[in-house]
């Protein structure tokens, strides 16, 4: 017979998150990186990996304290996913396979251009002239090259975290853009619910900050140009903001349903209570001017949590600061929760950490819960000159004490990809 303690609403098995690594720019670990962010640090500084020279945009939240054995984005995503679960896992307290799946969210990345040119030139003169796949493909035929190989297959980062840490089954990579982290969760969280699995290793990761990706995302007008001074470029719900800063990080959870946790002794940090998800179909890269897809994306995650809009005491803001996407979040939040939204307080750790895109969803949630396991509500900084038509209890430039029971944690991506999570702490 089963045990009602241990079931949801819905007659699920409710999902607790017993262990969290993360990785910013603020940082390696969750002591070092919770300290920084509580204190309104800012991890956003010039850019170093490559010239910058003639570019708008010449700052970014990159992670340069991570060795990898090639400068590429898959070498760097790996990385960055290694240690966050190997720190999630040891907080666990589970040693030796993982014997569960695993559910990855990692960026599309493609090989850089100096690299394209390099495999090129070394195409053998009868191909010297052809299409360029043509001496690609010919270039390998003459002289196998791994490391190019690696930094063109994403998958791969998936299959080397599992060989490494003993997951269970096919791993599976997404990418739902800045939604990708939270997309991740949610799938650990039905392999659980569905009886699949009494644990799910989930990680999102991204280092895939490149020329490239810089160029990309100037061309749309979505990057912060306030180049002097770096750290006060991410200015979130502010009248002078006007775009984000691209950024790097990693975040892993370990889902466990309740029962199990408990059964196994562990310590549970904090309970994954509702997810939701809806798409946007108004362009491929703005978001529906009236938030419409935002607003049944939060309402569908407090449904599936079954909770009511009263319940939640804090937002994890998506918060990118960019002019569009901040004011859209603020009409979504306030169609859903209406006059009591001037209490709720709210912050965005991309103002300290950027955006750290296909990451952005869990690094988020790991702050989330550690909101609530600390009693502190991490500020937003920069915020000096408030946007007077965004009218929110913004955390202002210094955290501020204050005991949640419920969050709410925004993710609103490129392409219409929508998610959102509610989380709690331990029930009774």
């Amino acid at each position: 017979m089963s045990d009602n303690r241990f079931k949801d609403h819905l007659g699920r098995p409710i999902i607790a998150i017993t262990g969290m690594g993360v990785i910013t720019s603020l940082g390696q670990g969750l002591a070092d990186n919770w300290a920084a962010l509580t204190s309104g640090t800012s991890g956003i500084h010039k850019i170093t990996r490559f010239p910058t020279e003639g570019l708008s945009t010449r700052i970014a939240g990159t992670v340069d304290f991570i060795a990898v054995p090639a400068e590429n984005s898959v070498e760097r995503s790996f990385a960055f996913a290694r240690e966050t679960t190997t720190e999630a896992l040891a907080q666990s307290g589970l040693s030796g396979d993982f014997d569960g799946p695993l559910f990855l969210a990692a960026p599309p990345v493609e090989p850089e251009w100096s690299d394209r040119f390099a495999l090129a030139d070394r195409a053998p003169p009868s191909k010297a002239e052809g299409d360029a796949y043509d001496r690609f493909l010919a270039a390998m035929r003459e002289r196998p090259d791994p490391v190019f190989l690696e930094a063109v297959q994403f998958g791969s980062i998936s299959e080397r975290l599992a060989d490494k840490f003993g997951t269970r089954g096919l791993p599976v990579t997404l990418s739902t853009a800045c939604a990708s982290g939270v997309t991740a969760i949610q799938l650990g969280v039905e392999a659980i619910r569905q009886g699949r699995t009494d644990r799910s290793l989930v990680v999102a990761t991204d280092g895939s900050v490149s020329a490239e990706a810089l160029i990309r995302f100037s061309l749309l007008s979505a990057l912060s140009t306030q180049n002097d001074p770096p750290e006060k470029a991410s200015k979130p719900f502010s009248k002078d903001r006007d775009g984000f800063v691209i950024a790097e990080g990693a975040a892993t959870l370990v889902l466990e349903s309740l029962e199990s946790a408990i059964a196994r002794g562990a310590k549970v940090l904090g309970i994954m209570k509702g997810c939701g998800e809806k798409a946007d179909h108004f362009h491929r890269t703005r978001s529906s001017p009236d938030g419409g897809p935002a607003i049944a994306t939060i309402r569908a995650a407090l449904a599936d949590a079954g909770m009511d809009e009263g319940s939640i005491g804090y937002i994890n803001a998506h918060g990118t600061s960019t002019p569009e996407n901040d004011k859209m979040e603020y009409g979504a939040m306030l169609a859903v929760f209406g006059d009591r939204l001037k209490e709720i307080p709210v912050s965005s750790n991309k103002s300290m950490i950027g955006h750290t895109l296909t990451a952005a969803g869990a690094v988020e949630a790991v702050f989330s819960i550690q909101t609530m396991l600390t009693g502190t509500l991490p500020p937003t900084i920069n915020y000096t000159n408030p946007d007077p038509t965004i009218v929110l209890d913004v955390v202002p430039n210094k955290k501020r004490d204050g005991q949640p029971t419920a969050v709410l944690s925004n993710s609103f991506g490129f392409g219409g990809q929508n998610a959102s999570l509610v989380m709690a702490l331990e029930p009774a």
